[in-house]
């Protein structure tokens, strides 16, 4: 996929459309949506942010929520093709790679603590960071929410995924 299909990071509160398209695309209501982080090419969210806290009191410590089925297949996709084996190994032999994804764990708090506190998730990211490559959804999510260069995981997915808009929109709300 070419970087240049993919719209850059929003950061918008989510409206009731918003809300209703996360909904459907989830199959459940959503917990703890705040704001849009991501918009596809189609226009609905594919990447919501959550509050650390939901509102029932548990503390939730991914903040960057990929929310289109169709992108969460592809990274299901990658996954299961090995790829974050691969990923893994290039952590553990690459000593520049280690320094960019301890930043980008870095970021994924900063940014967290930013939207609030929650001790129990004080030191704690998403997707493995920063010591393994565990969820490849995680990483879509926070390099599409941040950008380019802040997630060379994240990175590395968007180059390699399909493009998951081309069929149009992945749910339709009213």
């Amino acid at each position: 996929m070419e970087r240049e299909m993919v719209p850059p990071p929003v950061r918008e509160p989510a409206g009731q459309a918003d809300l209703d398209a996360v909904r459907a695309q989830l199959g459940r209501p959503t917990r703890g949506t705040a704001m849009v982080a991501h918009r596809c090419p189609c226009g609905k969210p594919d990447v919501v942010e959550t509050v650390p806290r939901l509102p029932d009191g548990t503390p939730f410590p991914t903040l960057f929520y990929l929310t289109c089925p169709r992108a969460t297949a592809e990274c299901s996709r990658l996954e299961s093709s090995g790829l974050m084996r691969e990923m893994n190994e290039q952590l553990r032999s690459d000593p520049q790679l280690r320094a960019d994804y301890l930043r980008a764990h870095e970021d994924y708090l900063a940014r967290r603590e930013a939207v609030g506190h929650v001790a129990e998730i004080e030191n704690v990211s998403a997707g493995g960071m920063p010591e393994r490559v565990k969820c490849l959804h995680v990483h879509l999510g926070h390099a599409l929410a941040v950008g380019p260069g802040v997630n060379p995981f994240g990175d590395e997915v968007i180059t390699l995924v399909e493009p998951w808009w081309t069929a149009g929109p992945c749910v339709e709300t009213e």
